[in-house]
């Protein structure tokens, strides 16, 4: 989707001109957070600040965009009860779809990811990620919940055909104050960003789109490779 400047020198005798900037990158910041303070979302931001921290010295502008389910909740649950799709929860579809890589970020409950969040990446469309670089990091008030990113999250990521940073992020309460926490998100965020700077979902999308398996409707008629613009597919769907 970005097209980075390709590098090639300028013809001799040519003006000489200010090299082209890098395309600006996004990151979106999904939280399952419900309370205010929440330390779901604390979790979030110090990745996606870290992110940008690490992508400036890269040279890369990174864009957070943030997302807060909190405030989808509703939206969520009808969407999936009569796949009636609102304004607020297509435009967060649409900030997950544009988005070069993902934080994502869940409370744990009953030693699992807050309902929440996994129905919100259930009404996603199938082919939205493919491809995309993710963070993934959860919440609790006990360590004994520190593999549920493991043991979880990364499986429902896997099924979206995203590829997830190999440092999983957990933090009870004791985490907040440990200067080995501070390294793990800092480990994290390389991670991701290695990714976005090494174009793994420009690759994956330009590259390998066909040889997925796709459903049909799952990503806008992009995923089959249809051309809805042409005389054909006009007077089919009853246009002009």
């Amino acid at each position: 989707m970005n097209t980075p400047f390709d590098g090639t020198p300028a013809a001799p005798g040519s003006l000489e001109t200010e090299p082209a900037s890098p395309t600006p990158r996004t990151l979106a910041v999904v939280s399952a957070g419900t309370s205010d303070p929440s330390t779901t979302t604390m979790l979030a931001n110090r990745v996606a600040d870290k992110a940008a921290q690490m992508a400036a010295q890269r040279g890369i502008e990174l864009h957070i965009r943030f997302v807060d389910l909190r405030a989808l909740a509703e939206d969520v649950t009808t969407a999936l009860v009569t796949q009636h799709v609102s304004p607020a929860l297509q435009a967060a579809s649409d900030i997950m779809r544009d988005a070069d890589a993902i934080v994502a970020s869940t409370p744990v409950y009953k030693a699992g990811a807050s309902g929440l969040f996994t129905a919100f990446f259930q009404v996603l469309d199938n082919d939205l990620l493919i491809g995309t670089p993710v963070a993934l990091g959860a919440t609790a008030g006990s360590a004994r919940h520190a593999l549920v990113v493991d043991d979880q999250l990364r499986g429902l990521f896997s099924y979206l055909r995203t590829i997830t940073v190999p440092t999983g992020l957990f933090a009870a309460p004791d985490d907040w104050t440990s200067r080995e926490f501070g390294t793990r998100i800092e480990r994290a965020a390389t991670e991701l960003i290695a990714l976005v700077a090494g174009g793994f979902r420009e690759s994956v999308r330009g590259e390998s789109w066909g040889a997925y398996q796709h459903s049909y409707g799952s990503a806008g008629g992009t995923e089959l490779g249809i051309d809805f613009d042409t005389d054909l597919m006009r007077l089919a769907t009853g246009g002009h």
